[in-house]
C-alpha cells in the first residue's frame, strides 16, 4: 500500500455509485487511492489525509456494506484521523439525506472536517425493478464527480485541508 492524500472508500449496488467513484478517481489521478467499502482496513484510513466517501442510499441510510465499513474502524482509528478533511456522494432513488446525515453524524465522531458541499446523485428510481436495475450516470455527474475528485486530491497535496 502507498500513501496517498486521498482515499476514495465506495460501495455499490447498481453500478452508479461505482461509476461516480471511479470518475472521482480520474479527477485526483495519483494522488488518490479507490478501495471498496469492504477491503477498506485501518492502515488505509490512517495512511489517507482525506477522504470521499461514496455509496448509494439504501432504505434511507446509506448502505450496509459501507455502514459495516464504519462499524469495523470507527473504534480502531478514532482519535487519530481528527481534523482530516472528508467529502461525500451519494447515489439515491429520491432524496438522499437520510444517508447524507448517517455519514456526517460518523465523520463528527471522527472529528472529520467537511471541505466540500455534500453531492447526492438522484436515479429517481421509486419502483422495485428501477431500484434493482443497474444504472447509467450521466456525463454530467460524472464531470461533478471527476471535479470533486481533483478539487479533494489537489487541496490534499497542497495543504489547504
Amino acid at each position: 500500500m502507498t500513501e496517498s492524500p486521498l482515499l476514495i472508500a465506495w460501495h455499490s449496488r447498481t453500478g452508479t455509485s461505482e461509476a461516480l467513484a471511479k470518475a472521482a478517481l480520474e479527477g485526483a489521478g495519483d494522488l488518490a487511492e479507490m478501495i471498496e467499502a469492504s477491503e477498506v482496513r485501518e492502515e488505509h484510513v490512517l495512511a489517507a489525509r482525506g477522504y470521499l466517501f461514496v455509496c448509494p442510499e439504501n432504505l434511507a441510510t446509506m448502505s450496509g456494506m459501507m455502514k459495516e465499513m464504519f462499524d469495523r474502524l470507527y473504534y480502531p482509528v478514532l482519535g487519530k484521523i481528527e481534523g482530516r478533511a472528508y467529502a461525500t456522494i451519494i447515489a439515491a432513488g429520491s432524496d438522499g439525506e437520510g444517508a447524507q446525515r448517517q455519514l456526517d453524524r460518523i465523520a463528527t465522531g471522527w472529528r472529520l472536517k467537511r471541505v466540500a458541499d455534500p453531492v447526492i446523485v438522484n436515479t429517481d428510481a421509486q419502483t422495485p425493478e428501477e431500484i434493482l436495475a443497474p444504472k447509467t450516470v450521466s456525463d454530467r455527474e460524472l464531470q461533478l464527480a471527476r471535479e470533486m475528485g481533483e478539487g479533494l486530491a489537489q487541496g490534499l497535496y497542497a495543504g489547504i485541508f
